[in-house]
């Protein structure tokens, strides 16, 4: 009551400053702004582990820097992480947790397709914003206006290696390793649809299930058709195994993988020598000038001692845009989404945003990167708009 009372007396004279002292001193301590809680979901445990911890590490390192400098608008973020093991079913528990338990205000996706798709509906469903980092498949945005993700449609990224197959390397005939999932597939659609368009022959497609250990025998049989190339949609433990056991083989042909081999220590570590001259198409350029992208390259080395990789930099952008988006409009779900639907030219660590579509896809370049001396250096890059579109 004492306190109370000076208060009273202060509206007479005191300033607010006064009166603000006279209540820390009172209580002990300033009254805390609540945290503005993001949460995130990643594969920390499971086959994907090195994924997972990648993910983790670039958006600790984001909410780090944002906090140091003031947070949102003066309201520190508190990022909740939480492991989906590389499950749908978790996912989808993990999704739960976050939207009814921790009242998240947005979500962001640091997982593979299927379980971001799993949690995705969950999302639409509490209608809380998704923002998706690295999942291809289009059945991640197809449940509503509340998902949105950052990176390059499967088949989208696929065209642009057919693209980049027939026009960058020259080849003539191609031999693909289809990894069976929706990742897998979705990719070898688009990179077959594009490279028969420009004249390239495809003589096999096999497909390989995700854990596969042994892929002598179909490379074998991939050897004796002599292809050009051997393209494969592995991720990067199944994509190391491929290109050792090729090598293995004395099979000459070049290589070409996606965003699933770009990984530093899932892919480059374990492939060694083997990956030396694959070309991959991703959204992360190793050789960028644009200083956001710089920062963040050099920022995730110094601070964890490896060189960052596309799943870190994807979940990077995608907790990025809702922070830029929180911002601008504060936590209401229906600005935020507003915000992302009428974005253009935004400019993230993997590249600008042109724009998203209705269904929530973004429109952006792929980056296609070439192995040389056991790093992801730049080989060049797909803009054209005819490839792009989704």
């Amino acid at each position: 009551m004492k306190v109370f009372a000076i208060i009273k007396r202060g509206w007479a004279g005191a300033s607010i400053m006064v009166l603000a002292m006279v209540i820390i001193m009172a209580y002990g301590h300033a009254v805390q702004a609540e945290p503005i809680k993001i949460g995130l979901m990643a594969p920390l445990t499971g086959p994907a582990a090195a994924d997972g911890l990648s993910v983790k590490q670039s958006c600790e390192m984001l909410v780090e820097n944002i906090n140091a400098a003031g947070g949102i608008n003066g309201n520190k973020i508190k990022l909740i992480v939480y492991d989906d093991q590389f499950d749908a079913k978790q996912a989808v528990i993990v999704a739960h947790k976050m939207i009814e338990g921790d009242k998240v205000v947005a979500g962001v996706s640091g997982s593979y397709s299927f379980t971001s798709r799993a949690a995705a509906q969950v999302f639409q469903e509490y209608k809380v914003p998704f923002s998706v980092g690295y999942a291809v498949h289009p059945a991640v945005t197809a449940g509503g206006p509340y998902v949105f993700r950052v990176t390059i449609l499967g088949h989208v990224q696929g065209k642009a290696g057919g693209m980049a197959a027939a026009k960058l390397m020259g080849v003539k005939t191609v031999s693909m390793l289809i990894q069976d999932n929706d990742f897998g597939q979705s990719l070898a659609k688009g990179f077959r649809m594009y490279a028969e368009k420009l004249g390239v022959k495809i003589v096999s497609a096999d497909k390989f299930k995700m854990g596969e250990k042994e892929f002598s025998p179909v490379l074998t049989k991939i050897k004796k058709l002599n292809p050009d190339l051997i393209y494969n949609t592995a991720y990067p433990h199944d994509g190391a195994l491929i290109l050792k056991q090729a090598a293995d083989l004395g099979i000459k042909a070049k290589q070409m993988g996606s965003e699933g081999l770009d990984s530093t220590i899932g892919f480059l570590e374990v492939a060694g020598k083997a990956a030396e001259g694959i070309v991959i198409t991703t959204n992360l350029d190793r050789d960028s000038t644009v200083p956001i992208t710089r920062k963040y390259l050099d920022d995730y080395e110094k601070k964890y001692g490896v060189a960052p990789d596309m799943t870190g930099a994807s979940t990077y952008d995608a907790l990025l845009m809702i922070i830029d988006a929180i911002k601008k409009v504060g936590t209401d779900s229906e600005k935020i989404v507003q915000v992302f639907r009428t974005m253009k030219g935004w400019q993230g660590v993997t590249g600008k945003i042109q724009e998203f579509t209705p269904n929530g896809e973004v429109i952006k370049d792929v980056e296609l990167q070439v192995v040389k001396g056991g790093k992801f250096r730049r080989f060049g890059v797909i803009s054209d708009q005819k490839v792009l579109q989704p």
